[in-house]
């Protein structure tokens, strides 16, 4: 690898980051005059604990823009850069939302960015993305386990369905950090404890 492409592909990288760990969640309710976000639920900046101010638009805003700044990181560095500086702007999108250093590397558990990066990287695989999650949530009623299904599906569907094996198998490694991220809720879920889809808890 040439000087220049590793300039470009850690100029991707810092970009995703820069763009990955911005708080929507925190941001939008700030704004919004409700509670700190990181001292109700789960403390975590997502859209699933902004759901818990009550704010449903909020939350629905929290998702879409976290989703965003992945797609977008990843399709201007595609473009600016390279194909494969798109692959490093994914990685830092995904590691700027789970530990961004403007809150002390506390971040999100990454389910939307993790989505968003694969909007930009093969928008059909996160076609698939959504549908697992769909399927799973509408069987299970819970949110957590159709998340994790979902990430497990995308970096598959890349190396069978649509012949990015490179990108599968980073995708892959995001998807062991979501779990990781995870891991309460998988806990929960193993214990029949974990809340379901539509229930406080």
């Amino acid at each position: 690898m040439s000087f220049e492409a590793w300039l470009g592909d850690l100029a991707a990288f810092v970009l995703g980051y820069l763009c990955g760990s911005i708080p929507f969640g925190l941001l939008l309710t700030r704004w919004a005059g409700t509670e700190d976000l990181r001292a109700i639920g789960s403390g975590n900046i997502g859209a699933t604990n902004v759901l818990r101010t009550g704010r449903r638009d909020l939350a629905a805003a929290t998702l879409v823009l976290d989703a965003l700044k992945g797609t977008v990181a990843v399709l201007v560095a595609s473009y600016a850069i390279s194909p494969w500086a798109g692959l490093f702007a994914a990685i830092g999108a995904f590691l700027g939302h789970l530990f961004p250093v403007w809150l002390g590397f506390k971040g999100g558990k990454g389910v939307a960015t993790f989505l968003g990066c694969l909007i930009g990287i093969a928008w059909p695989a996160a076609l698939v993305f959504a549908a697992v999650w769909l399927i799973v949530a509408f069987v299970t009623r819970y949110s957590s386990a159709a998340a994790l299904a979902a990430s497990v599906a995308a970096p598959v569907a890349l190396a069978l369905a649509f012949g990015k094996p490179q990108a599968a198998w980073i995708f892959a490694a995001l998807a062991a950090l979501l779990w990781v991220k995870h891991r309460a809720n998988i806990e929960r879920l193993l214990s029949g404890a974990e809340a379901k889809i539509g229930r406080k808890g």
